[in-house]
C-alpha cells in the first residue's frame, strides 16, 4: 500500500518593489489630472491605508514573482532542478498567451511542466489546493507556487467627479508585490507538518460587484477608463453576506479551528474590511495582522505577505497551526488549515 502523503510548506517569500507611494502623493497625483480633487486626507480616513509599494518602470508580473520564487527556493534549500511544477498564480498576467508561468520558468531556468492557477485574490490559495491534491496523488513531489502582482497598473487616475472616485477607491490601496510558496512531498501521521484541510465555496452570482473589465472578450481592445482600473459595480460585502450560511455550513469544522490557530491570514483590501472580517467570522484579532494599513492590497500575493512576516516576527514556529482564509471577488471564499 504507497505511503499516505501529505503537503507542506517548505518556504514561502514575499518581494516588495522599493519604491513607496503614501496616500498623499496618490491624492496630488489624482487632483493633477484637472478631474476631482479629493480632501486632502480623504483616503486615508476611507481606507485605513498609509501607502502602497509601486514595481519599477518595465517590471512585469513575471519579475515580481520571480525575485518572490528565487527568495523561497533558497529558504527551502533546493534549486530550480529540484522542482517538478511550477503554478503561476495572480490576479495579474504578462501576457494574454502564453500563460505568463512559461515565462517565470524561463526566466528561473526551469524545465519543469508549467501552467498558471487563475481566481483573483485567492489564486494563490487555489494553486495551493491543486499543489496539495497533485502532492498527495504522489503526482509530483515538489511544487513551486510563484505570484506577481502589479496591481498599481489596475489604478484610476483620472476622476471627474466624486462618485468616480468612491468606485475606484479599491484600486487606490492596490499595491504590488511578488510571493512564492514551496510545498513538498511528506508524511502525514497525527502532528506531521503540512496542509491539513482546505474548504472553498463560490458565490458566482456576485461577479460584477468587482471588476477589471478590459482585455477580456467583452472589452478586447477598450481603453476606458471603466474597463482597465479596479472598478465597484456593486456590494463586494454582501456577496460575502450571501455566502456566509454556505461558508458556515461547508467550513463548519475549520471555522472552528481557526480559534486554536497561533496565526490566522486573510486577504485585505482596506482597514474597513479588515475590521467586517474579524466580525463576520469571529476571528482572534490577536493572532491576525493588519498588513493593509502599511502594505496596502497586495491582492493574490496578500496571504504569503502575512505569512513571511509573521515567520520574521516569531508569530509563527514549527508545529503551529495556520489559518489561510481568502476572500476574492466573484464572489469566491477558501480555507486551508496548515501545520507549520
Amino acid at each position: 500500500m504507497p505511503e499516505a502523503l501529505r503537503a507542506r510548506i517548505a518556504a514561502v517569500a514575499a518581494h516588495l518593489p522599493s519604491r513607496y507611494r503614501t496616500m498623499e502623493e496618490t491624492r496630488d497625483r489624482i487632483a493633477a489630472t484637472g478631474g476631482y480633487a479629493p480632501p486632502p486626507g480623504l483616503l486615508e480616513d476611507l481606507t485605513g491605508v498609509r501607502g502602497v509599494h509601486v514595481h519599477e518602470d518595465g517590471e512585469n508580473a513575471s519579475d515580481l514573482a520571480v525575485a518572490a520564487a528565487r527568495q523561497a527556493l533558497d529558504e527551502a534549500g533546493l534549486k530550480i532542478g529540484d522542482v517538478g511544477l511550477l503554478l503561476f498564480a495572480s490576479t495579474a498576467q504578462d501576457l494574454i498567451e502564453p500563460a505568463t508561468s512559461h515565462l517565470v520558468a524561463a526566466k528561473l531556468g526551469a524545465e519543469c511542466p508549467v501552467f498558471d492557477v487563475k481566481n483573483a485574490c485567492n489564486s494563490v490559495l487555489n494553486a495551493m489546493e491543486v499543489a496539495t491534491s497533485f502532492i498527495e496523488a504522489g503526482r509530483y513531489r515538489t511544487v513551486l507556487i510563484a505570484c506577481g502582482e502589479p496591481a498599481t497598473l489596475a489604478t484610476r487616475w483620472h476622476a471627474p467627479d466624486r462618485q468616480t472616485l468612491l468606485r475606484a477607491l479599491p484600486g487606490y490601496t492596490a499595491s504590488d508585490a511578488g510571493a512564492a510558496m514551496v510545498l513538498t512531498a511528506g508524511p502525514a501521521g497525527d502532528g506531521d507538518p503540512g496542509v491539513v484541510s482546505m474548504r472553498f465555496v463560490s458565490n458566482s452570482a456576485a461577479w460584477e460587484a468587482c471588476t477589471v473589465a478590459g482585455g477580456g472578450s467583452m472589452h478586447h481592445l477598450s481603453v476606458h477608463d471603466d474597463h482597465t482600473t479596479l472598478r465597484l459595480n456593486g456590494d463586494l460585502r454582501q456577496g460575502a453576506l450571501d455566502a456566509l450560511p454556505r461558508i458556515v455550513e461547508t467550513a463548519a469544522q475549520e471555522l472552528a479551528a481557526v480559534s486554536s490557530c497561533a496565526f490566522v491570514a486573510f486577504h485585505q483590501i482596506a482597514m474597513p474590511q479588515y475590521r467586517e472580517t474579524l466580525d463576520m467570522f469571529g476571528l482572534p484579532e490577536d493572532r491576525c495582522m493588519p498588513a493593509v494599513a502599511e502594505h496596502g492590497n497586495c491582492a493574490a500575493a496578500s496571504l504569503p505577505l502575512q505569512l513571511t512576516k509573521a515567520v520574521r516576527a516569531d508569530r509563527i514556529e514549527r508545529g503551529d497551526l495556520v489559518a489561510m482564509i481568502g476572500l476574492a471577488s466573484g464572489f469566491s471564499f477558501g480555507l486551508a488549515l496548515v501545520r507549520w
